[in-house]
């Protein structure tokens, strides 16, 4: 006689399926996971490897190369030697030694240029950018006409301000004063601070500008409806939405301008004591075919280059890449309208 069996209830399926024991695993986020990191490591592999050739290969080789000093002269053939001595830690010592006055001297210029200029490249740019983000009539024309100082080579651009700048010169002549500006004194450093700011202040004013089109309108209706002034809108609004660019802009300008060479060599001139930054220092000692104290002046400028830029990421991170502030979380946090007043969000 057959059997015939009875499939189990839906009682009976559910204990099967609380039944302890076996516990299924799963391991697609598991290869997920690493089939992503591989396919990260694949695609950034090309940029690495040109930083390695551009950036850490140089950098390895300037390191060595500060270690060694000038070729000296031999006194038997009268001729210099074809090998450069090693003298270790001899060159650093030298620098913060005999040579210590002139190197804290471009030290001190190198660090009021990138002060100094970035400050008011940065109020600048913004104000720049905020005309520029307006609506008006013949706003492309002056987008264009903003840009062209920062799209001006340096060399060309020193040329130039060299030439306002002369004693007969423009500047003088609207001034009504005979000022020396390319001669040692303060008079050079404002100098090329104001030619500074005047060519690269569009540069964050460009930042700026990408970063206010990406605002909302509704944004600035709602701040209306609450009351908020223009100022206050700025100050609440504007300001806080365009920190992550405007953070971007003024990383790269500092990092510019601690390498800043080409515009006080040009427009003022070389050894002056007024202008001298470290990169002028390096060149300086390179033309004089003292290759190491030159790299060890290189060694130190990179060494304060990246100091700076990693105390800038390290310090302002979060809003480099625009996150929230740090403390809160998205359960259960308040949000405050212009007026003061909080809402609770779920």
């Amino acid at each position: 006689m057959a059997r015939t069996e009875i499939p189990p209830g839906p009682a009976a399926v559910g204990q099967r399926s609380r039944r302890p024991g076996r516990r299924r695993r799963s391991y697609a986020p598991a290869r997920a996971t690493a089939g992503s990191g591989r396919l990260a490591a694949l695609l950034i592999s090309p940029t690495l490897l040109v930083l390695t050739v551009v950036v850490l290969c140089p950098t390895l080789m300037a390191l060595r190369e500060s270690l060694y000093g000038p070729e000296v002269l031999d006194a038997r053939t009268g001729f210099f030697g074809d090998t450069e001595p090693f003298v270790r830690l001899k060159n650093y010592a030298d620098i913060f030694g005999q040579g210590g006055g002139r190197f804290w001297n471009a030290f001190r210029n190198t660090t009021v240029f990138t002060v100094v200029t970035v400050g008011l490249e940065t109020v600048a740019g913004t104000a720049m950018a905020l005309i520029m983000h307006k609506a008006f009539r013949g706003r492309g024309l002056v987008r264009a006409a903003v840009l062209v100082p920062w799209a001006v080579p340096t060399a060309v651009c020193a040329l130039l301000w060299r030439w306002i700048l002369n004693s007969d010169g423009i500047a003088n002549a609207v001034l009504g004063h005979q000022i020396l500006w390319t001669a040692e004194g303060v008079q050079a450093k404002v100098a090329v601070i104001v030619v500074e700011v005047w060519k690269t202040a569009p540069f964050i004013g460009l930042l700026v500008l990408a970063g206010l089109q990406v605002i909302p309108q509704d944004v600035y209706e709602a701040a209306r409806l609450d009351g908020a002034s223009p100022l206050r809108q700025f100050w609440h609004i504007t300001l806080p939405l365009v920190k992550p660019a405007l953070l971007v802009a003024m990383l790269f300008r500092c990092l510019g301008a601690l390498r800043m060479f080409d515009l006080p060599y040009i427009l003022i001139g070389a050894r002056k004591n007024s202008v001298e930054t470290l990169s002028m220092l390096a060149q300086n000692e390179a033309s004089n075919v003292r290759f190491g104290p030159a790299a060890a002046y290189a060694v130190l400028l990179f060494l304060y280059v990246f100091a700076v830029a990693l105390a800038f990421v390290r310090l302002l991170g979060a809003d480099l890449v625009g996150d929230t502030v740090p403390g809160t979380s998205a359960r259960g946090r308040g949000k405050r309208t212009l007026s003061g007043r909080r809402e609770r969000t779920s």
